[in-house]
């Protein structure tokens, strides 16, 4: 039996207040105060769409074991590298190994319903498929899509044992309707008019690939439990739901006023939403729309009960922090030319030779553990750090990751340039030995102190804009917020 086997979700902590985005730009569009209830997720100025896709899988991994690991796709419409394979950096920060198969799925807002389709199909017998969709889409200022997006990431590992949700079949629809597009030198997608969408596109494409799928699978409609259809129009779902004979119930909330919609990874995030809801038995029904739709059918089994990550879609909601601030929006997605001072001038050219050469620590942060006397120590080096020990070679690898640590000191620099100061650094002392100087990042300000609790997450380190490059490292949150 081919299926589900875990799930994992990331949200970014930051909600932006839509008040905020209408305040801004009524006066030119009062038609925005219409669509300004709620929030929606905003990436900090150091996530994308490789450190959010690191999260989800982190979730995901919270309880399958890495080692089962064998291949790794990444759906995305917002892949910050467009030569460069992004999964392999994601398989990397998540220390998968160098053994497994890695792909990018894009160029369509159906790339994670569509590469989960080809997980399930693929007839594997050993091990498991992980899919990570997540996106960060960027919107024009004042627009409808700024108010109704947001950001996320969601993963979901696909294999034949341990499975939580049974894949029951699948179904797809290729039409080339053009509700939205991006040209290869624009930044920000063009959509068409919201009616012409709903009636000619969701109406249409979705109710004929689930008639498709259920009359192959023998399913009355009436029979789901889950329907998710990601879909920024808000009453668009319920209204499939309807003509297809779907109940009203079984419709997953797209969560438009308080995340927006994720882009290519709002289906799968309504997915592990549905997991957590579901129960031993119940009917998922999960659709893509883009260029036409997909449709996939998954029942609950016994198992799911017990695979219930760290995190997951309830979590990953609840863990916000409110902002009022849409001028800082701006900025973190470079929408506003930023004087940013003659510190941040500075040429941050990266190293690629010295990267690939300290990988280790870089991406996967991996530590060291002395064979002889057991002292653990971050970055690994030659020798061991113990004064009471000092062996050559005698390192062996020991991940970081998901180590909690302590602030052992800590300053806060409005000298030393940061996207959002002050720049927080300090010393940091992890459980079971190690300790590494760190940049802080979403630090509240008066919640910084000695001895606090702190959790390390992959994000963006620099960017190098003279040659369209961007160095990644862990930094340190504080665990409190």
């Amino acid at each position: 039996m081919s299926g589900i086997t875990a799930y994992g979700a990331y949200i970014p902590r930051t909600r932006l207040q839509k008040s905020a985005i209408a305040d801004a730009n009524d006066w030119f569009d009062a038609s925005l105060r219409g669509l300004a209830k709620g929030e929606r997720s905003v990436c900090n100025w150091d996530e994308d769409t490789i450190t959010m896709a690191v999260e989800a899988g982190q979730d995901c991994l919270s309880v399958l074991n890495a080692d089962s690991v064998n291949t790794l796709y990444l759906a995305s419409t917002t892949l910050p590298f467009l030569d460069r394979q992004n999964s392999v950096v994601i398989s990397q920060a998540l220390n998968l190994g160098d053994d497994l198969r890695t792909m990018d799925v894009a160029a369509s807002q159906r790339a994670g319903t569509s590469a989960l389709i080809s997980m399930l199909e693929s007839g594997s017998t050993t091990g498991n498929a992980l899919l990570v969709a997540s996106e960060h889409r960027r919107s024009k200022c004042g627009s409808r899509a700024e108010m109704l997006w947001g950001d996320g990431a969601a993963a979901v590992s696909v294999g034949n044992e341990g499975v939580i949700a049974e894949y029951v079949g699948s179904e797809t629809y290729v039409i080339d309707f053009i509700d939205h597009y991006r040209g290869e030198d624009s930044t920000i997608d063009y959509e068409w008019e919201e009616r012409w969408i709903r009636d000619e596109g969701y109406m249409k494409s979705v109710p004929l690939v689930i008639s498709r799928l259920l009359d192959k699978a023998g399913v009355k409609p009436s029979d789901i439990a889950h329907f998710v259809l990601a879909c920024d129009q808000a009453r668009t779902p319920g209204a499939v739901a309807r003509k297809i004979g779907i109940s009203a119930d079984a419709v997953i909330d797209n969560h438009i006023e308080d995340l927006g919609v994720t882009g290519v990874a709002h289906p799968i995030l309504l997915l592990t939403e549905a997991l957590e809801k579901a129960k031993t038995g119940d009917l998922i029904l999960l659709t893509g729309f883009g260029q036409g739709a997909d449709a996939v059918l998954l029942r609950a089994t016994d198992a799911l009960a017990g695979k219930r990550p760290e995190t997951g879609f309830t979590g990953a909601l609840a863990r916000r922090r409110e902002d009022a601030n849409y001028n800082k929006f701006l900025n973190f997605n470079n929408l506003v030319d930023r004087e940013v001072g003659k510190r941040g001038e500075l040429d941050k050219q990266s190293y690629l030779a010295a990267m690939y050469r300290r990988k280790d620590l870089l991406t996967g942060f991996i530590g060291g553990k002395c064979r002889s006397c057991g002292t653990v120590q971050i970055p690994r080096e030659k020798y061991c750090v113990n004064p009471e020990c000092g062996a050559l070679d005698s390192q062996d690898d020991h991940p970081m990751s998901a180590v909690k640590g302590r602030v052992m000191t800590w300053t806060a620099d409005r000298l030393t340039f940061d996207w959002n100061p002050p720049a927080y650094f300090g010393l940091v002392e992890f459980e079971g030995g190690g300790r590494l100087m760190m940049d802080f990042t979403e630090v509240e300000s008066g919640t910084m102190d000695t001895g606090v609790e702190v959790s390390v997450h992959f994000r963006i380190r620099q960017f190098d804009n003279q040659r369209g490059f961007r160095k990644y490292f862990w930094k340190a949150t504080p665990a409190q917020q």
